[in-house]
């Protein structure tokens, strides 16, 4: 129950951010209201390529501790298992480097 909750606040502190930014009107506030708003452009792409970053370090973090772990407990399988974690760690690295370009995407 306190997951989701957590994770539904999680994404509504991230929207609530990311508001400002998008509504904003050039045109109405002049010069000041644009670089307001691409300050805060730049810190909330900033902020989800960090968060991007963090829970790519630790599912990854997950899987070698847990790939360590097995190897332990049964050392005859530790190539499947090593060969499925570097895979597995691959494809983390994969999603992360798209949600790094949809967070630069949003800079420009």
């Amino acid at each position: 129950m306190y997951k989701w909750l957590r994770i539904v606040l999680t994404v509504v502190a991230v929207m609530l951010i990311a508001a400002p930014a998008f509504a904003q009107d050039e045109t109405a506030g002049g010069a000041v209201a644009h670089a307001r708003s691409s300050a805060l452009i730049y810190f909330t792409s900033a902020f989800g390529a960090g968060l991007v970053i963090l829970g790519a370090a630790w599912g990854i973090g997950r899987i070698g501790s847990a790939a360590v772990e097995s190897m332990a407990r049964q050392p005859e399988v530790a190539g499947n298992i090593q060969t499925a974690m570097i895979i597995a760690a691959a494809l983390i690295e994969g999603a992360t480097f798209f949600g790094l370009i949809v967070c630069m995407l949003f800079n420009n």
